[in-house]
């Protein structure tokens, strides 16, 4: 089928792959060295065993020596009946040599190596015909006697060999079969990461279900948790596009229609002042469905993040003076005043988004308080937390509508000037991305306040 074809070099990025390369390599790599470990050790056993028969063997002939000193002709004649006999696969002929301690010779074998009998006792390496021999020279108690006992090297070596690959052959026959197991035991092992990506494969774009983590293993448990979290940031942005379509849709709708409505109006009507009074309308139809556009956009933009993209160090005093210094040319019939500490309030945030929050909260209370109100912008640390925000005297909102304040296109029972319901959900959602608690409230003694407060301000 299209598209299930594997990509070039896939076996090279398949974890599958990756890890039975690496699995094979170093049971390989471990069956390599205990195989030459085994054979080393086993050739050095029989070269051991060897000499310890060949040490066996020359004690024998001694005491035969000492015990047939008469008879020495009989014996080499029962010797040379023994050796004539046939020989056991890792029996390696022996050949001998029995003298006195001054050298002399009693009784030789027909192909023993020419060694002095007088030679020290013990083993020796030397070469006889063209090849090495293994020699063993030892002395009776008494001193009386010498045996030498000699064997060939080359037999030792083949009989020692046999015995090495005799010991690695197990070994080397069963790899395979350990292989072929390994590699059944990693397929089975990462079943479940199989069944966990066809689960992602087969799923729609609607299916943002998170995954189950109880079947996942233990070491995929941290990729399904990430998977989880973004199918859920998927979901939250699907949901805020499907919500901001709604939203837009609902409340784009009235403006429109007024401002369609009264298109008509002037179209049809032959008063100038009629006409002048419909065009009027369709201003402010614009305009709010301008505001409300841009307040959903606001939103749009700041639903998706998880936190400040680029926070800077921002005065909160000075961007209270900024925003309070634009708003005053607007309010002319209020009383708007600043109240900032003397010491520079310093957080790390965004400067344009705190700036926002204030001047929809300092639009608030300009659109929902009676003239001649007095509205104070809030820029201080107060109990030792930072306040920001804004304070009037204006009668405030029914104590049962506080918690819908902050809903979005909730406007209160109260509520007479235009407006899109969104400015304090705006304000919410900038306190959360800064940490901060955003706060409303009616106060005692008459009007209403609505701070972001700070009981430990990040800094800069």
């Amino acid at each position: 089928m299209p598209g299930t074809e594997p990509e070039p070099h896939a076996h090279s990025q398949s974890l599958r792959w990756r890890l039975l390369r690496a699995v094979f390599a170093t049971a390989l790599l471990v069956w390599g060295l205990n195989a030459i470990l085994s054979y080393t050790q086993a050739r050095h056993e029989a070269e051991e065993l060897m000499d310890g028969h060949l040490a066996q063997a020359a004690r024998l002939l001694l005491a035969l020596v000492r015990d047939n000193e008469s008879h020495l002709e009989d014996l080499a004649a029962r010797l040379a009946t023994v050796r004539s006999q046939e020989r056991h696969r890792y029996e390696s002929p022996l050949e001998f040599q029995v003298g006195r301690a001054d050298g002399s010779l009693l009784l030789r074998s027909a192909h023993a190596p020419a060694k002095s009998l007088a030679a020290a006792p013990g083993y020796d390496d030397m070469t006889h015909a063209g090849h090495p021999w293994r020699v063993l020279t030892i002395a009776s108690t008494s001193g009386d006697y010498r045996v030498q006992v000699a064997q060939s090297i080359d037999l030792r070596d083949h009989t020692a060999l046999e015995v090495a690959r005799r010991t690695v052959l197990p070994i080397a026959l069963i790899s395979p079969a350990l292989l072929l197991l390994l590699y059944y035991s990693v397929r089975r092992a990462l079943k479940p990461l199989d069944e966990l990506a066809a689960d992602v494969a087969s799923r729609s774009p609607e299916n943002l279900r998170p995954l189950a983590q109880n079947t996942a293993p233990l070491e995929a448990r941290p990729l399904v948790s990430a998977l989880n979290r973004l199918f859920g940031r998927l979901d939250d942005t699907l949901a805020n596009e499907r919500r901001f379509t709604a939203d837009a849709a609902h409340e784009l709708r009235t403006p429109l229609a007024v401002v369609r409505i009264q298109a008509q109006v002037a179209q049809l009507s032959r008063n100038a002042d009629d006409r002048q009074h419909a065009l009027q309308q369709i201003l402010l139809g614009a305009d709010r469905a301008t505001r409300v556009l841009e307040q959903l956009l606001r939103l749009a933009r700041l639903d998706p993040l998880a936190g400040l993209p680029h926070p800077a160090e921002v005065d909160l005093a000075e961007l209270a003076e900024r925003v309070l210094s634009d708003a005053r040319h607007a309010a002319t019939d209020r009383c708007i005043v600043l109240e900032r500490s003397d010491d520079r309030l310093l957080l790390s945030g965004d400067a344009e988004l705190l700036a926002i929050a204030l001047r929809n909260l300092l639009d608030n209370a300009l659109r929902y308080t009676p003239p001649a109100t007095t509205i104070r912008v809030i820029a201080a640390r107060q109990d030792g937390e930072l306040t920001f925000g804004v304070i009037d005297d204006g009668p405030g909102v029914p104590p049962a509508e506080l918690p819908r304040l902050v809903e979005r296109f909730y406007r209160g029972s109260a509520a007479r000037a235009e407006g899109s319901g969104l400015g304090l959900a705006i304000a919410q959602r900038v306190a959360e991305l800064h940490a901060a608690r955003f706060e409303l409230e009616n106060l005692p003694g008459g009007g209403f306040a609505a701070h972001l407060r700070w009981p430990r301000p990040p800094t800069a």
